[in-house]
């Protein structure tokens, strides 16, 4: 019965397609007019007869089979309409019957002469677009049937895929994709030739057109000979930097379906992985779960595969290694081993790209090697002298995410490789680093990678490291901030992994932190450094910074003194003892044994006259704290007069040139602190005023008007301490050179030497007979009575006040001066209060005397 009805149904079938073939008859026959109207009309209604009407596929099979050639010679019509109708009549046929495969020998042909050609026949860009939406509608429902027109379909897909139309493009590579999943026992044979059509177009402006070429890539590899994968892998790493996230989406969805499913994939498994892990970093979250999900594939597929040749690390897949980064998922086991097979081949690659000119692939490049360390896990150790040559050149990028990529990727290396191994190279690095451009980044490398070490495995090699560090060749080489950063960070790291363990190098490190405070040409690294000496303290347990240099004091100044017979202005070490006595207050104090040879040998007078100067300001800065610096235990008045004869007075000597000249200034500044400062003795200076006082008097002739500033303060000092104690020879060579000064360029220098003048007025004591003095107190009392007739007002009060001092010394003799002048002098107001004076002293001594 059912062969019966079938063929009940078929007779019925044909019967109504021969009325309806009989119907379009006539329309058929005006396909061939002249008249491009009539031809239109005609194909609008062999449509509307036909698909439009909803025939049965039976029916539709036989009508189709006898329009066939007709509508395929309509796709050649001049009229841009009749094309039209003609593509969307076949491909409502094509779509409707159950058959279409039958079509194939005129269809194909045909198609391929419209689309395949050189130049592409077709003018209209829709009508192209429709046509290849047939085609591929074509793939869809025929399928395997497309084999024998294997010829044809490259030849459309070559061309339409560079078509300037946009829509055709993303059409054509639609077509490209199933056609090779239809028939992959034969697309393979011609795949090649559509690779260089895709990357033609891979760069199109239009993101959805290099998505679908990316995609249509992707088959091609994938169901194609394997021969043409290094021909597409620049470019699709080229579109991993797209700026549409879509476009990286595809390029990794397509890759990661290479790694799962390609047949040569092992051979290509160390150039696809580097592109699969690099959208793991995306910036986009749903690509980097779509990377991690397949490359979690990939790495249970691989280690299924080779699971005889992994049994024995499978029994400790759950064991993963001490010290493991925590809130970091460990990758599975094949993930790690095909990462660990091939990081000898992607090593050099990630190498060569962190140096690209370009910033993103500078980038990629440094974020990528960290995921490869993750993965590579104690493996890297194998690797790494290569590895570390690689982040000394990326550290020194301009780009701060390349640096902040290499620091994490250092990191990891601390974590994984043994200290043993990467401090022999590291370490020999820092020591090397001169001969390099970036001497600072093999410093940056090594504070990164102690900062991912443990502090159980770094606590046997702490001396090590700090004794490298404190290293002259290593703390005192460089001056540059970046450099004394990196040194800085060093010390920090080692604070913050070890803490007390520290105590057994806090000596070299405090070497190291006064190295950077003294060689810093910034404030603010100088401020770190200070916190990180007060770290260094609290590790230790100790109170404040003061305590941690009373610790090491004696070590730090025989460190110094190894080297003072080489001091100069461009050595570090005078900059280090002026950190070293300047903030350690009190405790140096309890030292000045140990410090004196050190100053002795270096404020010799042959010595750098730039390093003298800075060595005597410092030294002046202390002495007027003296109590609580230099001399906090009474230790540095033991050795006052020594430091005077053996270090200060050879100083004062005078030598010609402007640099001897500043070198005497500066001595004079700290004379002065010493006298101020309370740091000597009246009876130590009286003992060496012999000494001292002929150098003083000299320096009020210098050409420095602060050099004669100095020399008046101190001689001022000395009068007060030690004034009424002189020798009268002694202060009659005094005054004559102060009576100089009395006419000096400077009104500063002026006031002090008046201020002097009264003070050794004031000194003059019974051991002083004025009657046998009197030429001394003439000569005096001659020029200061000159001076009061100064055209400043102020010097005329203070020269009056010197002479009121004068007056009780020979009250006579000064009368007599005075009113010898008086008759001569601009103001002689100030010389009526000057005989008031004297009378009023005559009228007291009188009645204090009576007869």
């Amino acid at each position: 019965m059912t062969t019966v009805k079938m063929a009940a149904m078929a007779a019925g079938d044909q019967h109504a397609s021969s009325e309806v073939l009989r119907g379009l008859a006539r329309h058929l026959n005006c396909l061939n007019e002249d008249n491009k109207s009539t031809r239109k009309r005609a194909l609008e209604l062999i449509k509307r007869e036909t698909v439009d009407r909803g025939l049965s596929s039976g029916v539709l099979q036989e009508v189709f089979s006898a329009l066939l050639k007709p509508l395929l010679k309509c796709l050649s019509d001049p009229m841009e309409r009749c094309r039209e109708t003609a593509i969307a009549t076949l491909t409502e046929f094509i779509r409707g019957v159950p058959k279409p495969e039958e079509s194939l020998p005129y269809l194909m042909p045909c198609l391929a002469q419209r689309l395949g050609e050189k130049d592409i026949l077709e003018p209209a860009e829709e009508l192209r677009l429709s046509a290849v939406e047939m085609l591929t509608l074509v793939v869809e429902v025929c399928g395997k049937h497309l084999a024998p027109y294997l010829n044809e379909m490259m030849n459309i897909l070559q061309r339409t895929t560079v078509d300037p139309f946009p829509d055709v493009k993303r059409e054509s590579c639609k077509c490209t994709v199933n056609f090779a999943q239809s028939v992959p026992e034969h697309f393979h044979m011609q795949a090649d030739s559509l690779v260089k059509p895709l990357m033609q177009t891979i760069a199109h402006q239009h993101s959805r057109v290099r998505v679908s070429v990316i995609e249509a890539t992707g088959a091609v590899i994938q169901h194609g000979t394997g021969k043409n994968v290094d021909d597409v892998l620049s470019h699709l790493a080229q579109r991993l930097f797209d700026d549409s996230p879509q476009v990286r989406k595809a390029v990794t969805v397509v890759v990661g379906d290479w790694l799962l499913h390609m047949r040569d994939r092992y051979s290509y498994f160390h150039k696809l992985i580097p592109l699969l892990l690099s959208s793991i970093t995306d910036e986009i979250p749903e690509i980097r779960l779509i990377a991690a999900d397949l490359w979690k594939q990939v790495g249970a597929q691989w280690e299924k595969e080779n699971e005889e040749d992994i049994k024995d690390k499978l029994d400790f897949l759950f064991t993963p290694p001490p010290f493991y980064p925590p809130g970091v998922e460990r990758p599975g086991l094949g993930c790690r081993e095909l990462v660990v097979r091939n990081l000898g081949r992607l090593v050099p690659a990630i190498t060569h790209d962190v140096t690209d000119w370009l910033v993103a692939t500078r980038v990629r490049a440094s974020q990528l090697l960290s995921v490869l360390l993750l993965h590579a896990e104690d493996y890297s150790t194998q690797h790494l002298q290569p590895l570390l040559a690689t982040l000394y050149r990326a550290c020194t990028d301009t780009e701060r995410d390349v640096v902040n990529n290499c620091l994490a990727a250092a990191k990891l290396l601390g974590t994984f490789v043994p200290p043993v191994a990467f401090l022999k190279l590291l370490l020999d690095h820092v020591m090397t680093s001169s001969s390099s451009s970036r001497p600072w980044a093999p410093l940056m490398m090594l504070a990164a990678v102690l900062g991912g070490c443990p502090n159980a495995l770094l606590k046997p090699h702490l001396e090590e490291i700090a004794n490298t560090l404190a290293q002259p060749d290593v703390c005192q080489e460089y001056q540059q901030v970046m450099y004394l950063e990196q040194l800085l960070a060093c010390v920090v790291v080692l604070l913050r992994q070890c803490e007390s363990d520290c105590g057994s190098i806090s000596l070299q490190l405090l070497q190291v932190l006064v190295t950077v405070q003294s060689l810093s040409t910034s404030p603010c690294l100088s401020e770190k450094a200070l916190e990180s000496a007060q770290f260094l303290c609290k590790v230790q347990g100790l109170d404040s910074v003061t305590e941690l240099y009373r610790q090491h004091m004696g070590q730090l100044l025989y460190w110094l003194s190894a080297s003072v017979n080489t001091w100069c202005s461009y050595t570090p070490q005078r900059l280090q003892l002026h950190i070293i006595v300047m903030q350690s207050g009190p405790v140096i104090g309890e030292f000045v044994s140990q410090l004196m040879p050190l100053l002795r040998c270096s404020l010799q007078p042959d010595k750098d006259p730039e390093m003298r100067m800075s060595v005597f300001t410092m030294l002046a800065k202390l002495l007027l704290d003296a109590t609580n610096t230099l001399d906090s235990q009474g230790h540095f008045r033991e050795e006052a007069e020594r430091f005077l004869c053996d270090i200060l007075l050879p100083n004062l000597v005078w030598h010609a040139g402007r640099t001897a000249a500043a070198a005497r200034t500066s001595a004079l500044s700290c004379l002065l602190a010493l006298l101020h400062g309370g740091a000597i003795t009246p009876g130590q200076l009286l003992c060496l005023e012999e000494k001292l006082s002929p150098l003083v008097l000299s320096a009020l002739d210098e050409d420095s008007q602060m050099a004669r500033l100095f020399a008046c303060r101190s001689l001022s000092t000395i009068l007060q301490l030690i004034g009424t104690s002189l020798h009268p020879e002694a202060l009659n060579k005094i005054y004559p050179e102060l009576l100089k000064r009395l006419d000096d360029s400077s009104e500063d220098v002026r006031g002090v030497a008046l201020q002097a003048l009264g003070l050794w007025l004031s000194s003059l004591t019974g051991d002083y007979n004025p009657e046998h003095f009197t030429p001394h107190l003439q000569l005096l009392f001659q020029q200061l009575l000159l001076h009061l007739d100064d055209p400043d007002s102020s010097v005329q009060g203070r020269v009056l006040e010197v002479l009121k001092k004068g007056s009780s010394v020979h009250p006579a003799l000064l009368k007599r001066e005075v009113e010898a002048v008086r008759d001569t002098q601009r103001s002689p107001l100030y010389c009526d209060q000057l005989l008031q004076h004297i009378s009023s002293l005559r009228t007291e001594t009188t009645a204090e005397c009576p007869e």
